[in-house]
């Protein structure tokens, strides 16, 4: 019976040796209830969220943005450089070959040369050297230092995509967010308008009374000064809408000077969002799958740091033709043939090793921290978002009964005026009452809008992993 080398038996051995912690997902859940709201199980928006609203001009744009939004661009690039970093990374487990070759010809200084050599002797001073081998080269990694190498640039190329997602989501949330807004402007500019209007009439009114001498002018200047007021308010309202499409056009892809929106006071349906359970929340997020991914990178660094620690192998070998005449270069008699091991054992690197692979393992616990710091952030947006949601509802509620109410006030107001019970201020008053609820309701209504969506970027928006 023949008995196998121990060294063959060893490395034998060490071939699925894998330094390193593996990874594990710390055990951390967001727990099975929300604060502001009942969770309900099975609930998943669409990818498409933004859909729900019933808007064709919102849906336009929002495809329009994830299309040709050059951030997206340049985050799918990032995605396209870390698949290939992890290209890089698997060819380590296989060996390289390369082709090498040499041509060279050299004349030697005759009296140099020839000066101490005998008398009669004669030397050719011209030589040739030709050489061509195949060279292979093979690292076995017995330590797992390139699988750790492996797991760490797929992790991190898992978190690029992941990243890409949540800045999907984001564009998505911000043309949305811009759009809403552009169009809670518009409705306050239809309030306005419909305001300049009436307070235009009333104005021309008080006007023809204070010509035929019926009223001191008082009134007509009061009812000016509200005109002109209300022409402020419009200004700064189209001032904030211009502003308003130019980033929408930026989120485009586009320029601003190539890029409008009709103005519409049109008002969509108000979808409604369910918050589905915690956990299922946290698995969709594509920000908390990047973290996770960066955790597992960190983690796989610290097997290829311990790996430092211990002697690197290698294998070599060449083969091919060297000759010092061309016309003879591939005869067989001219082959060349090497084979080779090599190990590197670090004996004092003044502390190096020890370094890198104390700065991995606080990388990872780095990793780890803000691992932890993704999940409370992405539960406390959902609850941000369900408590505004909440607020909201209740403000709408009051405002809508306030502007009755000040309507009333107003109808009331303006009899008793007609009828001489009261001086134009009181109408003035009660105009103006109107006028500020009914720009709130539209500025609310917006807020309520942008705060759905903000909803459905803190749920994950419907990107969940793939």
């Amino acid at each position: 019976m023949k008995i196998l080398s121990p060294i063959p038996l060893a490395a034998l051995a060490l071939a699925s040796c894998t330094l390193g912690p593996d990874f594990q997902l710390p055990d951390l859940t967001g727990g099975s209830k929300w604060k502001e709201t009942r969770a309900t199980s099975g609930t998943r928006l669409p990818d498409d969220w933004w859909r729900l609203f019933n808007d064709r001009e919102l849906s336009r744009l929002v495809d329009r943005a994830l299309a040709a939004n050059t951030d997206l661009a340049a985050a799918k690039f990032r995605v396209d450089t870390a698949r290939a970093l992890v290209g890089v990374d698997r060819a380590r487990l296989f060996p390289t070959l390369d082709l090498a070759g040499s041509a060279g010809i050299s004349r030697s200084s005759e009296e140099a040369t020839t000066d101490r050599l005998p008398p009669g002797f004669d030397i050719d001073l011209n030589s040739e050297r030709y050489r061509g081998t195949f060279d292979l080269a093979y690292d076995p990694d017995l330590w797992g230092r390139n699988k750790r190498l492996i797991e760490a640039s797929s992790a991190q190329a898992a978190a690029a995509e992941a990243l890409y997602d949540s800045q999907r989501l984001g564009v998505a949330t911000e043309v949305a967010r811009q759009y809403f807004l552009l169009r809670g402007l518009d409705r306050q500019a239809a309030v306005l308008q419909e305001t300049i209007k009436s307070r235009q009439s009333t104005l021309d009114l008080l006007q023809s009374k204070a010509d035929a001498g019926l009223t001191d002018g008082l009134a007509t200047s009061q009812a000016r000064t509200e005109l002109e007021l209300a022409r402020n308010d419009i200004a700064i309202v189209e001032r904030q809408r211009g502003s308003a499409e130019h980033a929408l056009a930026v989120l485009c892809g586009t320029r601003p000077s190539d890029f409008s929106l009709a103005a519409s006071a049109r008002v969509a349906s108000m979808p409604s969002i369910r918050a589905g359970l915690p956990a299922e929340v946290l698995s969709r997020r594509p920000d908390v799958r990047a973290a996770e991914q960066e955790l597992r990178a960190a983690n796989a660094r610290i097997g290829v740091a311990e790996a430092a620690f211990y002697p690197n192998f290698a294998l070599s070998a060449g083969g091919g033709f060297e000759s010092v005449d061309v016309k003879s270069f591939l005869d067989w008699e001219n082959r060349v043939l090497s084979l080779g091991a090599g190990v590197a054992a670090p004996i004092f690197d003044g502390g190096t090793n020890r370094a890198n692979f104390d700065a991995a393992v606080s990388r990872r616990d780095e990793s780890l921290a803000n691992y932890k710091t993704t999940l409370l952030t992405a539960l406390r947006e959902v609850e941000d978002a369900l408590v505004d949601l909440k607020g909201l509802a209740k403000s709408r509620a009051s405002l809508e009964q306030a502007l009755a109410s000040a309507r009333d006030t107003q109808r009331i107001s303006q009899e008793r005026y007609d009828k001489g019970l009261s001086s134009y201020l009181e109408v003035v008053e009660a105009g103006r009452t109107v006028l500020r609820v009914d720009l709130v309701l539209a500025q609310l209504d917006a807020q309520q809008r942008i705060t759905l969506a903000a909803l459905a970027k803190a749920l994950g928006g419907g990107w969940s992993g793939k």
